[in-house]
């Protein structure tokens, strides 16, 4: 294998390669999704039992999802959940949540400043600029059409 061109090694690593099972995937994601969905009702009634208006309900929600997600995470729970769920689990708010506390967590031993702080935001800063700018934008248009 020492003179090997770039599309035999393709073909090589490609039979080599698991193949994924799709079923089980969507499967395992749409249920771990619904049980994320399921346990975020709940919280929401119970914050709608409180007597709090809609944007409140709405507020304690996320936060309380983002808690949780965290908190998993810190635990080594949630990345296992993640291994087996797949987009089950990233796309919830609880994943947005993940993503910012795993990288966190890597380096925590380099220390609070340095490590932790530095490489919270890692993976979620991209999505937040993005996210900002893309409103930013969006925002400039609507006020340039409604004109």
């Amino acid at each position: 294998m020492d003179n090997i061109n770039q599309k035999d090694y393709y073909e090589y690593v490609k039979k080599k390669m698991p193949k994924p099972n799709y079923i089980k995937n969507c499967i395992w994601a749409f249920i771990v999704g619904g049980l994320i969905s399921v346990i975020g009702q709940i919280i929401t009634n119970f914050f709608k039992g409180k007597n709090l208006d809609e944007k409140a309900v709405a507020a304690a929600t996320a936060i309380s999802l983002v808690f949780l997600g965290s908190f998993l995470t810190g635990l080594g729970v949630y990345d296992r959940l993640g291994k087996r769920a797949g987009a089950g689990s990233i796309v919830p708010i609880t994943g947005f949540a993940n993503a910012i506390v795993s990288p966190a967590m890597e380096f925590k031993r380099e220390g609070f400043v340095l490590g932790v702080a530095s490489k919270m935001f890692v993976i979620a800063g991209p999505v937040l600029v993005y996210g900002y700018g893309s409103s930013i934008l969006v925002g400039i248009i609507y006020l340039l059409l409604s004109k």
